[in-house]
């Protein structure tokens, strides 16, 4: 079998999975965020927290309780960290440094997973388990959390009250995310993946060397670091570990993962505004944008020019050899369109354009799919622009399920898509103006110019990849990169909540011949044109500098 044949199947079976899904996830997600029974595992943390599950919240309530929840998971993470040489099992390994524990905690509990240390050799079974696993899950079920309660905003009126955030927090990780990442670990050890409590072994190479392997609990943080759409892997090299990624069908079953509650949950919005065409029509304009790039990465690594790359098959310096080009392209494009951030190769090692298109998936505010949860609000916030586009080129008050997009609710849109790009823009300038930027940087000229650009961005978007040529382990790296990381999580949330409740205030407005019919084809293509050439007209200079200038210029 060809190659290319190979790859076009290994899509093809992806998309069919993916679709077989959609829609009994979906529809349970939905039942679980819509159910007023609490499972009894449910109640018991309920009481441990002092939550009272059932008393509704008020969108600031709401966000005082994600914050709240946030900084105190910071914190702890932070300080089990600094301690971790006096604890069980720390494997002889030291306590993190400060800078570097702060990156970690703020990467972690943000969702994006960015990591400036080796995993093997830094991080003890306790920090890996109780603290950085644990945060995969609840950092996932508060994205979840949050973009439930933006449904809620569009599906309820005449109230301000948002449900409770424990009770989403509790419920997302109890009923979704720890049954579905259960089945996976058992699912990835046997096919290959590691997991117990060893200590670590030193080993004589077939040269002579002496080689350290570090076992761990990976198949379980495995299955959650792609379920959740975290990224964080036990090991340095990620999912191009063995350990980790042990064959093509357990990369086939990670990239599975990090794309299947993100491409459900719009069959959940659908549910939960009691019209699931309105849900098609986001998961429509979420997968073209994401086709479009797998197809584009994979053709421009194929015909990448150079001899070597021609006798190769492709540009495979970098690239994942056992899975090949197409694998590796599919892998790229999935977790930077998500905010996955796991790699099964190194991102600096593919051709400039090809590298921007994995940067313009995270640029693009990784709506496509996104992260859990994220991707959907940030969808929907991306609806709200594209629907009062559409009123202002026709001259109609805009309206979004039967809810009218009024002065109030498109500045707090447009804060939310403000955010992101002042803090990759500012990031990598003053990086760039510093020394510090410049010695991190082991590459010169564009590319070198491109290994700063996604660190901010893939930190401020809560990716947390790599270029991998870029030494971030600096005081000034881990800070700067982790109070990216903390406010393009949080700030976006201030300004998405703010927007549930302006919403579920108000009265529906009853549908006229007038009205725009969101859950249309015609509509879909207007919003990916909206998302595109708001991201173009943001980034396009940034993007100019770096990888277009090195694609154009090899």
């Amino acid at each position: 079998m060809s190659p290319v044949l190979a790859d076009v199947l290994q899509v093809t079976a992806l998309i069919v999975a993916l679709a077989l899904v959609h829609r009994p996830l979906g529809d349970y997600m939905a039942a679980v965020f819509s159910s007023e029974k609490h499972l009894r595992v449910e109640k018991w943390i309920y009481r441990s927290v002092g939550a009272n599950p059932n008393a509704e919240m008020r969108w600031s309530a709401y966000l005082r309780a994600v914050l709240a929840f946030s900084a105190v998971s910071v914190l702890l993470l932070y300080v089990l960290q600094r301690v971790q040489d006096v604890l069980p099992l720390s494997l002889g390994f030291k306590a993190i440094t400060p800078d570097q524990a702060f990156n970690t905690a703020a990467s972690f509990v943000s969702n994006t997973n960015w990591q400036s240390y080796s995993g093997e050799a830094a991080m003890s079974h306790v920090t890996q388990t109780a603290g950085l696993a644990v945060q995969n899950f609840v950092s996932a079920a508060v994205g979840i959390a949050v973009a439930v309660a933006l449904v809620r905003g569009f599906a309820r009126s005449r109230t301000g009250e948002l449900g409770n955030f424990w009770a989403d927090l509790v419920r997302g990780t109890v009923r979704i995310l720890v049954p579905i990442s259960v089945i996976a670990a058992i699912v990835l050890v046997a096919a290959g993946a590691i997991q117990n409590f060893g200590g670590i072994h030193e080993l004589t190479t077939v040269t002579g060397q002496t080689q350290s392997i570090s076992p761990g609990a990976v198949a379980s943080q495995e299955a959650i670091k792609d379920l959740g759409t975290n990224g964080g892997g036990y090991f340095n090299a990620n999912s191009a570990h063995p350990f980790e990624n042990p064959n093509g069908f357990s990369n086939l079953l990670t990239i599975f993962l990090l794309l299947v509650i993100p491409f459900s949950l719009p069959r959940t919005f659908g549910r939960m505004v009691g019209n699931v065409k309105q849900g098609y029509a986001i998961v429509a304009a979420m997968g073209t944008i994401w086709f479009v790039g797998v197809v584009l990465v994979t053709w421009i690594e194929y015909a990448h020019p150079g001899a070597a790359s021609q006798l190769a098959g492709g540009a495979m310096e970098g690239k994942e050899q056992r899975f090949g080009e197409g694998a590796s392209s599919l892998f790229a494009v999935s977790t930077t369109m998500t905010s996955t951030g796991s790699v099964n190769s190194f991102h600096d090692s593919f051709s400039g354009l090809s590298g921007g298109v994995l940067l313009l998936g995270m640029m693009l505010g990784e709506l496509a799919p996104g992260g859990v949860g994220s991707g959907l609000y940030g969808m929907l916030i991306m609806a709200v622009i594209a629907v009062f586009l559409a009123g202002l080129m026709v001259g109609r008050t805009p309206e979004y399920l039967g809810k009218k997009i009024g002065t109030r609710e498109i500045k707090l849109a447009a804060c939310y898509i403000l955010i992101t790009p002042a803090l990759v823009l500012v990031g990598t300038a003053v990086a760039m103006a510093l020394p510090d930027g410049k010695e991190a940087m082991t590459n010169v000229g564009a590319h070198g110019f491109s290994e700063v650009l996604y660190a901010y961005t893939s930190a401020s978007n809560n990716n947390g990849s790599a270029f991998a040529g870029f030494g971030a382990n600096t005081p000034f790296f881990n800070t700067t990169l982790g109070l990216c990381m903390l406010l393009g999580r949080f700030l976006p949330m201030v300004f998405v909540l703010a927007l549930a409740g302006s919403l579920a205030e108000q009265t529906p407005v009853p549908a006229t011949a007038g009205t725009l019919r969101t859950e249309k084809p015609l509509f879909t293509g207007l919003l990916v044109g909206a998302i595109l050439i708001i991201t173009g007209l943001t980034f396009f200079p940034a993007l100019a500098l770096g990888p277009l200038a090195e694609g154009l210029g090899s």
